[in-house]
């Protein structure tokens, strides 16, 4: 069994969209067998979902994520375990021996209710869009333009979220393909026609 875990120094990063670096650790009959760490290069969404794919990854175990991206995780079959906090090793250690207690180790204001989640992801894409300066609208409807978050008012009072509306286009990240976004059902449940690959807000 293969398992990430989203790290910062010696703990787990606080915002999975914005983290550098992933700890990989394979476990086998009870005990680890292998340890590595592995640079995320690509900030895009779709990059980094590719990349635990690639890896192998069949668990993530990470701090706030924003919900486009924890969908294109989860749709490369990938399970999401988010909005977790503490030191690496402990929490290497209670995973590997069973005891992992999402509630001990839940990040402050993020526990399990819908409410503190939905907070928590709207956290995470505020944060992610401030560092990318607003401009990461294309890769996972965080937001284009002069919105800081998904569907939240601008200074003119519009919709400043790239991913707010009926209209647009959903968009591959891989080939370019665009087609006209269905109402109701998110580009992120939709995969290119061409390629395969799961689809993002335009």
């Amino acid at each position: 069994m293969r398992t990430a875990f989203a790290v910062w120094e010696n703990r787990i990063a606080p915002v999975f969209d914005a983290a550098q670096r992933i700890r990989i650790v394979d476990f086998d009959d009870g005990r680890v067998i292998r340890e590595s760490e592995e640079p995320l290069e690509d900030e895009m969404p779709a990059g980094r979902a590719l990349r635990l794919a690639e890896l192998g990854v069949g668990t993530l175990i990470c701090g706030a994520i924003s919900r486009p991206l924890e969908e294109m995780v989860a749709a490369n079959g990938i399970r999401v375990v988010p909005f977790v906090s503490g030191d690496l090793r402990t929490l290497i250690d209670a995973w590997l021996s069973g005891g992992f207690d999402g509630a001990l180790f839940s990040m402050p204001g993020c526990r399990r209710s819908d409410r503190r989640r939905r907070r928590g992801i709207r956290n995470a894409e505020e944060e992610v869009s401030m560092r990318g300066g607003g401009g990461m609208g294309h890769g996972g409807g965080m937001g284009g333009g002069g919105g800081r978050g998904q569907g939240r008012e601008g200074r003119g009072g519009r919709k400043g979220g790239a991913a707010g509306g009926p209209g647009g286009q959903c968009v591959c990240p891989q080939c370019g393909l665009k087609q006209p976004h269905e109402r109701g059902v998110p580009c992120a449940k939709v995969k290119c026609p061409k390629c395969g690959i799961v689809m993002t807000r335009e």
